[in-house]
């Protein structure tokens, strides 16, 4: 009887079974680019704190080699008798400085700011949503100043003392160079404020957030900024602007 050399056969199955284990095993799922932002549940949907911050933007557009619509122009735009193009005023450099990295990134349109929450596997919200979130206290046990169920006047509460705008707001200071606004200091760090209704910072003020409700031909923006006084950061005030204008006072949040 012819012999069989045996070490051959039991080395390829061993090589076959080390296939077949790596093949089959289960790969873990991708998840999702972190963020820097805390998250907050409101009712059945996670809100970002803050507003979007130039960290995290820059996080996405390392990734995906993103180029806003205001970098190609050379520029986005700020309001002086119209808007006007500011060479060099960015979501990097919002007001032509480097700024902290902290700051809300502004200077992005409608369909850039939807699409750096999607790269975070989040949405803009829809504006039913924003002002649920804003003007209606739903956190269980409430610290003192809020009571759930409560419909508020403003995003910050009974008053707009939380936020930061023009005048009648708390005692902030926006990081706008001296000289480059006609008029205000520009946005604060996000987080800089204190939480208003159902902990979220800066739903009032600061900067305006884009939504995904269309209007008017354009998209709702809600909250105001530092270039209003707190009256338009009231539930009835309903802006919309044009999908494709990135301007200095205008934000975002993201939800999911």
């Amino acid at each position: 009887m012819k012999k069989f050399d045996i070490l051959p056969i039991l080395f390829g199955l061993a090589l076959s079974a080390i296939a077949a284990y790596f093949m089959l095993r289960s790969t873990p799922a991708n998840s999702a680019p972190a963020s820097t932002i805390l998250v907050v549940k409101v009712g059945s949907v996670s809100w970002d704190q803050t507003e979007m911050t130039i960290a995290d933007v820059k996080t996405f557009a390392d990734a995906t080699g993103f180029v806003s619509q205001a970098e190609k122009n050379g520029g986005g735009l700020s309001y002086e008798s119209g808007f006007v193009k500011k060479p060099g005023w960015t979501w990097k450099t919002p007001y032509g400085l480097t700024p902290k990295s902290s700051e809300p990134a502004v200077h992005l349109n409608q369909s850039e700011a939807a699409s750096v929450c999607r790269f975070y596997e989040k949405r803009l919200p829809t504006d039913a949503e924003w002002t649920s979130a804003a003007f209606v206290e739903q956190r269980e046990a409430p610290p003192v100043g809020y009571t759930k169920g409560q419909h508020y006047p403003f995003p910050g509460g009974t008053t707009p003392v939380v936020s930061h705008c023009l005048n009648g707001c708390g005692d902030y200071k926006g990081v706008a160079p001296l000289g480059a606004l006609n008029r205000g200091t520009g946005h604060v760090p996000a987080g800089t404020t204190k939480p208003g209704v159902n902990g979220l910072l800066d739903m009032g003020g600061n900067v305006w957030e884009w939504t995904a409700t269309e209007r008017n031909g354009g998209f709702i923006t809600r909250g105001a900024s530092w270039w209003y006084g707190p009256e338009r950061q009231k539930e009835s005030d309903v802006e919309s602007k044009s999908a494709d204008i990135g301007v200095v006072y205008i934000g975002f949040r993201c939800v999911s």
